[in-house]
């Protein structure tokens, strides 16, 4: 998957890559003006958003303090922090559009009474017909840019029902104040360009007249005062050269991890092809070893199984041999084939464990009694010691087979005479379960690869000992499933240790 998934991204960095340097070569000065176009419009978007926000934050601010239930407390406390929290706000009105007449029934303002009763009349007869009222979300918020008798007007409004009365709440900016020290105080800090806005009809509201030496974008405020446009002129050549080099930065970058990615796609092909190889030869390997592993115990079976059935077993001691080892080699074809079972379960993600409170004692007491029969024909002695502890949360059947896999492992290894002894003890963390041998030991460069699958140790010899490849990996496999480890060790003066450890869970 790794391989499939490069190749498509290696054909895109190349064709990136070509593209890029394409356009580098032949396109440097569309690139340029380009990014003096782009550098120009965020800027100029980035200056407009910032009035429509600081606008509606002071909308939110009103908004979270009115309460519409109590009448003749509308605005009060409004009132009281208005001029820190809301300094454009000039008043906040309550319009009853359940009446014919659309009245205003409660105000608070900051202004003189005189000009809020103007202000009153003015929104009553001129402003409430352009307003887009009844329009779904009704408690949106929603803004009226105006300009009446040369004067700007700007609202803010929503529409909220309270006790089946349907009102409409409208907050008075003053626009004049707006110009005076709201722009100044966003548009002031723009030392690498120049700022001014400007109304429907060309005429300048805020800031100086913009010259023609620089390149001139102009952006509406899109929320509130739309009426009206910023107008932004980058005419710093540091400016315009920094953004150029940013871009060819950002060029040389894209550039730079393309070839990258190029480079390290051919590596991981490359180890990924070699891979493919050498698991592929290991595979074949592996069924030539399990075909002959299989081989052996069948033509054993059926080799005393047609001497019982010629009658050549002359007595009853030799018809109980033969028995016997028929006996032993089903074992072991039937141990050998549950491992590929079991294997092939791990290789497809079908392995499922069944976890459940048990002594760690019993399942290793088992896999020690089914490897005792192969233990006395090949002349080992194999011992078993085993503490009493509290209950583990294990697979019985998986720990068994784990074990019956060490042993398994520790006989290959152990000439006639010698001794595998298994020690099953309680720690701290959990159990550990110790499989030794007094065998020739394994090399190191074996060591390292031991718990790999289709991987088989050679002795101290150099002869490759007899296995399927398979049973370490098993054991690695069930012990990870367990939430604990399996190592190897080397003892002195000769063979090998294998530790078990299981968490405490």
């Amino acid at each position: 998957m790794l391989t499939f998934l490069l190749l498509p991204a290696i054909v895109v960095s190349v064709l990136v890559l070509s593209g890029v340097m394409f356009r580098s070569s032949f396109q440097l000065e569309k690139l340029r003006e380009q990014s003096v176009v782009e550098a120009t419009l965020s800027l100029a978007n980035e200056r407009a958003d910032r009035l429509d926000k600081r606008i509606i934050e002071q909308d939110n601010a009103v908004r979270s303090v009115l309460d519409l239930t109590e009448r003749a407390e509308f605005g009060r406390q409004w009132l009281e922090t208005a001029a820190l929290s809301t300094p454009t706000v000039r008043a906040v009105l309550l319009v009853d559009l359940g009446s014919p007449l659309h009245n205003v029934v409660a105000l608070a303002s900051r202004a003189p009474e005189l000009e809020t009763e103007r202000f009153r009349r003015l929104l009553v007869h001129r402003l409430l017909p352009e307003m887009k009222l009844d329009k779904p979300p009704l408690d949106e918020l929603r803004h009226l840019h105006k300009v009446e008798r040369e004067k700007a007007y700007l609202l803010s409004h929503w529409e909220q029902s309270v006790a089946e009365r349907h009102y409409l709440v409208v907050v008075w900016h003053d626009v004049p104040r707006i110009v005076h020290d709201v722009f100044p105080t966003l548009y002031s800090d723009m030392q690498q360009s120049r700022v001014n806005v400007v109304d429907a009809d060309g005429k300048i509201v805020f800031g100086p007249p913009l010259g023609r030496g620089g390149l001139t974008l102009g952006r509406q405020f899109e929320t509130t005062l739309y009426k009206w446009t910023l107008n932004v002129t980058m005419n710093s050549a540091e400016e315009l050269a920094a953004a150029v080099a940013r871009r060819r930065v950002l060029e040389m970058v894209l550039v730079g991890l393309s070839s990258i990615v190029v480079i390290a796609g051919l590596f991981v092909i490359l180890i990924a092809a070699e891979r493919e190889r050498r698991l592929s030869n290991l595979k074949s390997e592996f069924v030539a070893n399990v075909s002959h592993e299989l081989k052996t115990p069948l033509a054993l079976v059926r080799m005393f199984g047609e001497l019982l059935q010629t009658g050549r077993a002359d007595t009853e001691e030799k018809r109980k041999q033969y028995l016997s080892i028929i006996v032993n080699e089903s074992d072991r074809l039937n141990a050998l084939i549950e491992n590929v079972l079991d294997f092939a379960k791990v290789e497809r993600g079908q392995a499922a464990y069944e976890f459940s409170p048990a002594r760690l004692a019993e399942p290793v007491a088992r896999a020690v009694e089914a490897c005792r029969v192969r233990a006395e024909r090949d002349g080992v002695s194999l011992e078993l010691t085993s503490e009493d502890g509290p209950e583990l949360m294990i697979d019985e059947r998986a720990i068994e087979i784990a074990v019956i896999n060490l042993v398994d492992n520790a006989l290959k290894y152990a000439p006639d005479g010698k001794r595998v002894s298994v020690v099953m003890r309680h720690v701290p963390s959990g159990a550990e379960v110790l499989v030794a041998d007094q065998g020739p030991g394994i090399p190191p460069e074996d060591r390292k690869r031991i718990f790999e699958r289709f991987v088989r140790g050679k002795s101290a010899s150099g002869k490759q000992v007899r296995g399927s490849g398979i049973g370490l990996s098993l054991v690695k496999h069930i012990a990870e499933a367990h939430g604990g480890s399996v190592r190897i060790e080397h003892t002195s003066p000769q063979g090998s240790l294998f530790t078990l450890r299981l968490p405490r869970r």
